[in-house]
């Protein structure tokens, strides 16, 4: 089922209001220790996977899962939205904030592992199952989640991606660049992988204002489309715009994080060893339908892609029997950029999860 909120009145929502402010002091995390594979060394280690606890005694618990280069912190509308109603858990995944990393990001960051990941921090936080929402790659974590651990995850919620089947054989990145030429960045987050962390590692805020752009504060039109830098459209611009839906302070505590571990452990989405462990797990299974409800959200000018054209090209639907999909205006970090229509969509699937719980009773 599709159905588009395209409307023409609908495009003067793409300016941000002046964002609500949202303290991220008041919400500690929990520390879930977590076993985790390094593949180049070949040996088991303990990674600490730091995520944020909410109203822990409602009945219902729903997992947000963030992509790159994002925190937990990104989900502050849809926390603000759903917090009083279900429990929330809402991690910074390995490599992210201060959650570690088992090392050798080449190869340790399949989505397989990430799944393992959420199984450990729902064991940690006593959780039997919940509903996925997801960001960016954090929608393929919440889709291969629910694909390969249907007793973890009941529902999906998957914001800017589509499900991406591993269903023919493996793409390169370089092949999907060539149709979609702002996927240029990830060849060099690949190829190039010392030299990246470098670049962005030398000014985050910079890095984080580069890449957190909205409709109506765009990136350069070269932006995204360098298979050699990935701050280089930028050159002409001496200070890029604050990010417009953080307040000063939000923005701060997002350099802060970084800081921490900066990027060197984020790229694992992008490297060729790591898609292609995801894909020879996934292609070896021979299962890539997710039969639970799911909710495609995608926006109508991410700047990286046009997703609705990559998931119709792909099939993605076939795979979903249950799949409502939803097209809202704005770019890639939709779910800030217009957080009133993302937070409506959500709750319009999720109240209808529960009529059809309330019906099987």
């Amino acid at each position: 089922m599709l159905y588009s909120l395209l409307a023409a009145t609908a495009l003067a929502t793409t300016a941000v209001a002046i964002p609500q402010a949202f303290n991220v002091y008041a919400y500690p995390k929990s520390v879930a220790t977590c076993k985790a594979l390094n593949r180049a060394l070949n040996t088991t280690v303990d990674i600490e996977l730091h995520y944020v606890d909410i109203n822990p005694s409602a009945t219902k618990t729903i997992v947000l899962v963030h992509g790159w280069p994002s925190l937990w912190h990104s989900w502050k509308y849809q926390i603000q939205e759903l917090q009083d109603d279900y429990h929330l858990i809402v991690p910074d995944l390995r490599g992210f904030g201060e959650s570690t990393h088992p090392g050798d990001v080449r190869t340790s960051g399949t989505l397989p592992d990430q799944v393992g990941d959420l199984d450990c921090i729902f064991k940690h936080a006593q959780v039997a199952h919940a509903t996925c929402i997801g960001h960016d790659w954090g929608s393929e974590v919440c889709y291969e989640a629910a694909r390969s651990r249907p007793d973890l995850i009941d529902a999906v919620v998957g914001i800017v991606l589509p499900y991406l089947p591993s269903a023919g054989p493996f793409t390169p990145t370089a092949a999907l660049a060539s149709a979609f030429p702002k996927l240029s960045y990830q060849i060099y987050f690949d190829q190039e992988l010392p030299e990246a962390t470098t670049e962005l590692d030398n000014d985050i805020r910079r890095t984080l204002r580069a890449t957190l752009r909205t409709v109506a504060s765009p990136p350069p039109d070269g932006f995204l489309r360098d298979n050699t830098s990935y701050l280089d459209a930028w050159n002409q611009t001496a200070v890029i715009p604050p990010i417009t839906f953080f307040t000063p302070s939000e923005e701060d505590y997002w350099v802060q994080q970084y800081s921490i571990q900066k990027f060197d452990h984020t790229f694992y989405w992008y490297t060729t060893e790591s898609r292609t462990s995801t894909w020879e797990f996934v292609n070896g299974q021979g299962n890539f339908t997710i039969p639970q409800p799911v909710l495609s959200i995608l926006p109508s000018a991410d700047p990286v892609a046009d997703w609705v054209e990559i998931s119709e090209l792909l099939g993605s639907d076939q795979y979903l029997p249950q799949l409502t999909s939803v097209v809202l205006p704005g770019a890639h970090w939709l779910h800030l950029e217009d957080p009133t229509d993302v937070n409506a969509a959500i709750q319009k699937f999720l109240q209808g999860l529960q009529t059809r719980d309330a019906a099987d009773l």
